[in-house]
């Protein structure tokens, strides 16, 4: 399957949910005040929030009087460029290498699989990558994974349960500046944003990467379950203040039909969305293209 059959399958629900009150609101006759309000509702209740669902408006609005646009079904073709132009708000980084990468979350978003998804593509552009088992204290979190770096074909480095995640960490370094390796991905432990001490582990690996490799390119990426709709703004803002968030990776929104908080995300947070996930196999992890996704959506 091609990568544009892959992400339209994937954002199907998203797609239907959306695409059904769109239709109705862009269907037929002129523009009128109603057509505002139908539009408002249909935003809102598709999770793409109060505050960005009215900077769209209003952008839209403004278009429409530019363009001298009366009918309906003229002014969808405008919002999908609105939609495009909020998403593309805020530029990922180019990559540089070497590279790490530091992986967080909450428990349950899918962050060990989104790892071995990241493993997958990294070595698809044909970088050398490594993994650091940093999360030691979930039983048997470094055996999956260890599956996923098999799946992978990657190097793995880990200690026993209960080691310190900082230490594992430390040799994982170590490890990746010896052989050379392109992109070394850190797994850490699911915590609750609420969970001071967790968050300063967190703050502790970030400064032994800063000060073990300086010359790297360093990201702190977060794994955001899709299905949970607004409550992703909320883990964002908490893992952000507490460690700095470069760019986010967006799972489970083949399963869910709220994948129009990614607009808040980037609107109202001005957090990149570097991935999406779209699938359970290693290949189905996709490169966040905006024109690809509003493409998907509507």
């Amino acid at each position: 399957m091609g990568f544009f059959s892959k992400l339209k399958s994937g954002l199907k629900k998203t797609k239907d949910a959306l695409m059904t009150k769109l239709n109705a609101v862009f269907r037929g006759g002129d523009i009128d005040a109603e057509f505002y309000d139908d539009l408002e509702y249909a935003l809102i209740s598709s999770d793409m929030g109060v505050e960005t669902t009215q900077e769209i408006i209003k952008s839209l609005k403004n278009r429409i009087l530019q363009k001298h646009c009366y009918k309906k079904d003229q002014a969808r073709e405008l919002m999908k460029d609105i939609l495009v132009e909020v998403l593309t708000e805020t530029e990922k980084e180019e990559y540089q290498y070497p590279l790490i990468i530091t992986v967080v979350g909450v428990n349950g978003v899918g962050k060990t699989t989104t790892i071995g998804k990241l493993a997958n593509y990294f070595k698809s552009k044909k970088k050398s990558v490594t993994l650091v088992a940093g999360d030691t204290f979930r039983a048997a979190a470094s055996e999956q994974l260890g599956e996923w770096s098999k799946r992978a074909d990657v190097r793995l480095i880990k200690h026993d349960e209960g080691a310190d995640p900082s230490a594992v960490v430390f040799d994982g370094i170590k490890s990746a500046k010896a052989k050379g390796t392109d992109v070394l991905i850190v797994d850490t432990a699911g915590r609750l944003h609420t969970k001071v001490n967790l968050m300063e582990e967190l703050k502790k690996i970030n400064r032994i990467e800063d000060r073990e490799w300086p010359e790297a390119m360093k990201l702190n990426f977060i794994v955001l379950d899709a299905t949970i709709g607004q409550n992703s703004l909320v883990q964002i803002s908490a893992f952000r203040d507490a460690v700095g968030i470069d760019g986010i990776v967006l799972t489970k929104l083949d399963g869910t039909s709220k994948g129009g908080i990614v607009f808040p995300i980037i609107k109202e947070l001005g957090t990149p969305v570097y991935f999406i996930g779209v699938g359970e196999g290693i290949d189905d992890l996709e490169e966040f293209d905006a024109r690809t996704f509003v493409d998907g959506i509507l």
